[in-house]
């Protein structure tokens, strides 16, 4: 059995770890071919991504395992979150630990926290259209497509598919 893992709020002492992971799992997913491109060196940047949004780590046994970001309606970090939704981004799990739980502990941690917020009644997220596995843990937990909300990354012919979990 898989020791425990605890979801908490990042602090700076996270942040070379958060950024590793990320890289990490945005290449070996094939998002992107090289760690130099400007959107990877974007969401590499974690000290600056915390000064504007919050982040929160899935720990297992002292290590840090995965990460997310959360945004709602009017932060720079929002993509698509409406004035009742709390959205995430950036949800990653190191590769070398996919499919332990790491994932399924930070959408679980996500939802409970967007249901004691104020003014709350969603979660979002916007994810790649072929990002099968992210889709599997989304439907697991409840997460149903939006798809009059899809959207293409600005500047391209990339197509993000918009999930949504009223809560």
């Amino acid at each position: 059995m898989q020791p425990q893992i605890i979801v908490r709020p990042a602090v700076p002492a996270d942040y070379e770890a958060i950024a590793r992971i990320t890289r990490d799992s945005y290449l070996a997913a094939g998002y992107f071919d090289s760690a130099d491109h400007p959107y990877m060196k974007q969401i590499q940047d974690v000290a600056r991504r915390a000064e504007q949004a919050t982040i929160w780590v899935a720990e297992r046994d002292g290590r840090i395992v995965g990460s997310v970001t959360l945004a709602v309606a009017g932060e720079p970090y929002a993509d698509i979150a409406l004035d009742d939704e709390l959205e995430f981004r950036m949800l990653v799990v190191d590769p070398a630990v996919q499919r332990s739980g790491a994932g399924l502990a930070l959408v679980e941690a996500i939802i409970a926290y967007a249901k004691s917020l104020d003014g709350i009644s969603a979660v979002a997220l916007t994810t790649g259209g072929t990002w099968e596995s992210a889709h599997g843990l989304y439907r697991k937990t409840g997460f149903r497509r939006v798809p009059e909300r899809d959207w293409f990354v600005p500047d391209t012919d990339i197509k993000l598919l918009v999930f949504r979990l009223d809560i």
